[in-house]
């Protein structure tokens, strides 16, 4: 059974959800994509898997989005809540490109570029666990290569949520990597050594010895750094 549940969703003016979400215009139809205007992902909300769709309803200068959840469990109203938040840091929907603007007012190149990038916020990633995954993968190789990477390892690790026939990919959890060898994360392409960065990373937080995730609240990259270390994140360094 597929329950169905909509949401509506308000943005901080400009916003331009087409040139936003463009950037997965390349994306595997089955982990996340942009095509004819509906951006799709699987994202796990309150422990259940959910496919959401996001589709633009507003203009530019007032921005709303039209966000469908599907789930083969019930969807609740904290789901829904837990859905908004994630979708708001995931496209920035609160960010003030006003100010921004202003300050490069003055500078006719940046004005320039601005004008015909006009609303474009830079997308995020859900977790900040996905981020440190993705970067650790996208060093030394070309994007292009590193996001087959990717899509890979997603599919070999991520669970899977199936909807009218079709099969999603949610990508995959700390756990998911912590309780696999490293040979395995190896044969989705990668080096040992980045192996290694991936498996160490998510045992880390599976031990209770990082927590990624409050580092959001963290605007001091400097503090960041440190917090880091001190989890043994320093192993990490810079790859040979």
């Amino acid at each position: 059974m597929v329950f169905t549940e909509t949401i509506t969703i308000e943005a901080r003016a400009p916003f331009n959800f087409d040139l936003t979400a463009h950037i997965s215009s390349s994306g595997d139809k089955q982990i996340r994509n942009y095509t004819n205007g509906q951006s799709i992902q699987v994202l796990k909300v309150n422990d259940k898997l959910a496919l959401v769709k996001l589709t633009s309803i507003g203009t530019v200068d007032i921005p709303k989005i039209s966000v469908e959840l599907k789930s083969t469990s019930p969807i609740t109203l904290e789901d829904k809540r837990k859905v908004e938040e994630t979708v708001k840091f995931i496209f920035n929907l609160n960010f003030d490109l006003c100010s921004f603007y202003n300050d490069i007012k003055s500078d006719s190149t940046m004005t320039q570029i601005a004008h015909h990038l006009y609303g474009l916020k830079s997308p995020t990633t859900p977790t900040v666990f996905e981020a440190l995954v993705d970067s650790i993968i996208e060093q030394q190789i070309s994007i292009k290569v590193a996001h087959a990477l990717e899509e890979r390892l997603i599919k070999k690790f991520g669970e899977t949520l199936t909807l009218d026939g079709e099969t999603f990919y949610a990508y995959p959890t700390p756990i998911n990597i912590a309780r696999i060898s490293i040979s395995e994360i190896q044969n989705c392409g990668l080096s040992e050594r980045k192996a290694q960065y991936l498996q160490g990373a998510a045992q880390l937080i599976v031990d209770g010895k990082l927590d990624l995730e409050n580092l959001k609240k963290q605007g001091s990259p400097e503090k960041i750094i440190s917090e880091l270390d001190e989890s043994g994140e320093s192993e990490f360094g810079q790859l040979n």
